[in-house]
C-alpha cells in the first residue's frame, strides 16, 4: 500500500518552517482507494510570497487543528504505508520532523517519483510535477495546494506502476537502488542539476549554513566522492543543499576555494582552516661561492623567496624546480651525502656538487629559479579559461596575492588595460591566494600574464 502524500508550507527549510497544508492520497498498486486532508495551524504568520504561491493566508488557519493534534490520527493513517512523493526528501523531511516535536518516530520506506521518472521516462526536458503531468496527460486541479498537487502525484505513480519494466520501483523499495546513494536530504532531482564543469561547490545544512566549501574541475562528479567511508557519515546526513559557483579556470577555483572557507569558517573544512603560511624556501652563497637553497620555518624579519603552509609543499615545489633548472640537489637540501650526490651519477647533475661545474655557470641558473618571486608593488594580470567559449577569466595579483577577478570577452582588445582592471571585483587579500598562485604561475605562458605598473 502507498501514501501518496503532498504539503504546503511557511518556507523551504524543515528546521524552521512549519506545514500549514497536508494531503495523503493512497494507492492499492492498481488504484486510488481515498484521500485524507487538512489545514494545519503553524502557530505563526504565513508569508506574503507563501500565500501569493498557495492562496493560503493566516485567516485561514486560525481554527485549523495543530499537526500535534492530527498527528495520531495521520501516524495510523501512514503506519505500514510506503511514502511516495514528487521530491520526496523535501516533503519527508518536513513531516519526520513535525512528528518529531510530538516525540513520534516515523521511518517509512519511501519513493521518490522524480527519481523514478528519470529512469522509467527518460529523456525529458524537465521532471518537475507541472512538466511532467504536462506530458503524461495529467490534469492537475488546484496547483499548489497539497491534495491537488498530491492526486495529481498519484496518477503519476499509477502510470510509473504500469510502465515500469525493469522493476526500478521494487528495486527503489528493497534499497538496491543507486540513487539511494545519495545523501538521505538530497533529491535525485537536487543531484543531476549540478554541473560537470569547473568551479566551487557549498554544502549546505538544513538552516541553509554553509558546512562545507570545495572545488572541483567536474562539480558533478566531485560530489558523490564525499560520501565513502564511514568517516563521512556525518556530513553525509547533515547535508540538505548544495549550491555552486562555476569558474572555468581551475586556478579561480582554488582561490575562491581558499577565500571562501576564509570567509565563511565552514564546519567540515577543519583541516583548510588552520592552514597557515610556517614554512619557506631560503637562499645563501656557501664559502665556494655557490648559491644554496635551504628550507626552514618562516622566522620574523627574514623574508624567504616563497613561502607554504608546510614543509612538504616546500620540499615539493623546491624539487621540481632543481629537476627544471638542471640543478644540483645536494646543494639545495633535497640530497644528503658526503660525497657527490646521486643525480651525478647518472647525469642529472652537472657536477657542482663535486667540482666538475664552476660556481659562475651553476649560479646563472640558480637565479633564474625564483624569478617569478612577487616584488613590492608588483602587479599583473593572468588570462585563463572562462566559464564559456566566448569569455576569458581575468585575474588581478599584488604582490603575489588576488586583489581582484571578473569576466571578460574573449575579443577584448588589452591596449586599454585600466578599463580591464576597472572591470573586476575587488577581494580581500588572504594569504593561501599567494601561495596558490606560486604554486600554478608556472603553468601560464607569457601571452597569458600582463604586466602592470605598479599602483
Amino acid at each position: 500500500m502507498y501514501a501518496i502524500v503532498d504539503i504546503e508550507t511557511t518556507g523551504g527549510f524543515s528546521a524552521s518552517n512549519r506545514i500549514i497544508e497536508i494531503a495523503v492520497v493512497f494507492h492499492d498498486g492498481q488504484k486510488i482507494t481515498g484521500h485524507y486532508e487538512k489545514l494545519l495551524n503553524p502557530g505563526r504568520a504565513v508569508p506574503g510570497f507563501i500565500t501569493g504561491l498557495t492562496g493560503i493566508d493566516s485567516g485561514m488557519l486560525e481554527g485549523a487543528p495543530t499537526f500535534a493534534q492530527i498527528a495520531d490520527e495521520l501516524l495510523e493513517l501512514l503506519e505500514g504505508k510506503i511514502f511516495v512523493a514528487h521530491n520526496v526528501s523535501f516533503d519527508f523531511n518536513f513531516v519526520k520532523r513535525e512528528f518529531e516535536q510530538v516525540n513520534k518516530v516515523f521511518k517509512p520506506k519511501r519513493l521518490c517519483t522524480v527519481r523514478l521518472s528519470r529512469k522509467i521516462f527518460p529523456g525529458l526536458k524537465s521532471y518537475s510535477l507541472g512538466r511532467l503531468c504536462e506530458s503524461r496527460g495529467i490534469q492537475v486541479n488546484d496547483r499548489h495546494r497539497a491534495l491537488g498537487d498530491a492526486w495529481a502525484t498519484a496518477i503519476l505513480f499509477g502510470q510509473l506502476l504500469q510502465a515500469d519494466q525493469q522493476q526500478e520501483i521494487s528495486q527503489s523499495v528493497k534499497g538496491r537502488n543507486k540513487s539511494l546513494t545519495l545523501p538521505p536530504n538530497i533529491s535525485s532531482e537536487q543531484y543531476e542539476q549540478l554541473p560537470q564543469a569547473t568551479g566551487v561547490y557549498y554544502f549546505h545544512d538544513k538552516n541553509g549554513r554553509v558546512i562545507y566549501v570545495g572545488k572541483a574541475i567536474n562539480i558533478k562528479s566531485r560530489f558523490m566522492g564525499h560520501f565513502t567511508g564511514k568517516s563521512k557519515i556525518n556530513l553525509k546526513t547533515e547535508i540538505f543543499d548544495v549550491s555552486y559557483e562555476l569558474t572555468g579556470s581551475e586556478l579561480l577555483a582554488l582561490l575562491l576555494e581558499a577565500m571562501e572557507i576564509k570567509r565563511l569558517w565552514p564546519k567540515y573544512n577543519r583541516s583548510l582552516k588552520v592552514r597557515s603560511v610556517s614554512w619557506g624556501i631560503y637562499a645563501y652563497l656557501d664559502q665556494d661561492g655557490f648559491k644554496r637553497f635551504q628550507i626552514n620555518k618562516i622566522v620574523s624579519g627574514v623574508k624567504p623567496l616563497m613561502s607554504f603552509s608546510s614543509h612538504a609543499e616546500a620540499w615539493k615545489n623546491l624539487s621540481d624546480k632543481i629537476e627544471a633548472f638542471d640543478l644540483c640537489p645536494k646543494l639545495s637540501g633535497i640530497q644528503k651525502t658526503a660525497g657527490a650526490c646521486y643525480d651525478y651519477q647518472f647525469g642529472k647533475c652537472k657536477g657542482a656538487c663535486c667540482g666538475k661545474e664552476p660556481s659562475e655557470a651553476y649560479n646563472q641558473r640558480a637565479e633564474k629559479v625564483f624569478g617569478n618571486a612577487f616584488k613590492e608593488g608588483e602587479r599583473f594580470l593572468i588570462k585563463d579559461k572562462g566559464r564559456s567559449a566566448e569569455e576569458e577569466a581575468v585575474l588581478l595579483f599584488e604582490e603575489g596575492f588576488l586583489a581582484a577577478f571578473g569576466y571578460v570577452d574573449l575579443a577584448l582588445d588589452y591596449n586599454h588595460v585600466q578599463e580591464v582592471v576597472d572591470c573586476l571585483k575587488p577581494v580581500k587579500r588572504v594569504a593561501e591566494t599567494r601561495l596558490l598562485l606560486q604554486s600554478f604561475i608556472g603553468k601560464f605562458s607569457t601571452d597569458h600574464i600582463i604586466h602592470l605598473s605598479s599602483g
